[in-house]
């Protein structure tokens, strides 16, 4: 009997205990990074209870929310998720195409392309983005170009990540090795045929995980829109709800919770991109 027993179930091996080991404490870390989470958040809550707080012979106040504000214009700051979510898209699809163009123009070797890639990203990221938001939204019209808040919005978080991107896809570019190029050439592609099947798909490989964060920083910076005046936009509703009521303090607190929870999902959803584009490197 303990013969078939030892057969059926044969001792592990060093590298099977060290991998359960490890697992273990992956497994405890992990635990307790989510006691640690839920006791933030319960201080948290209690800080904003409005109920004092009693240690030994002294008592502390603590901040009291207006929840009947809350409760009547939670629905109405929330109205302005899909609006921030549609700003963000469509500023990281324009930042993406141009932070293409302008990291195949810094790798070109023809002198004017090259001057106007690095023209852009110097000129971009020399600039406070307020200041481009305004420029489109304020300056333009001066020459006759006149541009809704959404779109000088839209336009000035495109061109200012697309220059800060431009870094991100020239690296991935360069980290093609030189010598899958030359086996391309070998082959008898043309260079665009080389670029489109061979450089392209392994640069976008390494870029799309930073481009993520890229995305998740923007997100949260489309709230400048709202300076344009743009009336369907997360921060604009609570800053206009805060004003009217005198509540600024609770229409703040709903729109940092209503950012914390998009940027804790994008978060999530670029961790499981992450994992599954680097399958093919493990």
């Amino acid at each position: 009997m303990n013969m078939f027993s030892t057969r059926q179930n044969p001792p592990k091996t060093q590298a099977e205990l060290i991998y359960e080991a490890q697992t273990r404490r992956e497994r405890q870390f992990r635990t307790n990074v989510a006691i640690s989470w839920l006791v933030l958040i319960f201080i948290l809550i209690i800080l904003f209870s409005g109920q004092g707080i009693t240690i030994g012979t002294k008592t502390f106040s603590t901040i009291q929310l207006n929840t009947e504000f809350i409760k009547k214009n939670l629905p109405f700051i929330a109205g302005g998720l899909g609006e921030t979510i549609k700003i963000s898209l469509m500023s990281i699809m324009l930042a993406i195409i141009l932070a293409l163009l302008a990291a195949l123009g810094r790798l070109s070797t023809f002198p004017p392309i090259y001057a106007l890639s690095t023209f852009y990203v110097s000129l971009i990221r020399g600039t406070p983005l307020y200041l481009q938001i305004f420029f489109f939204f304020l300056a333009l019209p001066q020459l006759g170009v006149v541009l809704s808040g959404l779109l000088s919005g839209v336009l000035a978080l495109g061109l200012n990540y697309g220059a800060y991107m431009s870094e991100i896809f020239r690296a991935g570019l360069s980290s093609v090795g030189k010598g899958q190029r030359e086996a391309a050439m070998a082959l008898g592609m043309t260079p665009g045929q080389t670029m489109r099947r061979i450089v392209l798909p392994q640069a976008l490989r390494f870029a799309i995980p930073p481009t993520g964060n890229e995305f998740i920083a923007m997100t949260k910076d489309s709230a400048l829109v709202s300076a344009t005046g743009f009336a369907h936009e997360l921060m604009w509703r609570a800053t206009r709800v805060g004003r009217a009521e005198s509540n600024n303090l609770e229409a703040l607190i709903m729109a940092a919770m209503f950012y914390w929870i998009m940027t804790m999902i994008l978060s999530y959803l670029q961790g499981i991109l992450e994992t599954r584009l680097a399958k093919g490197e493990r």
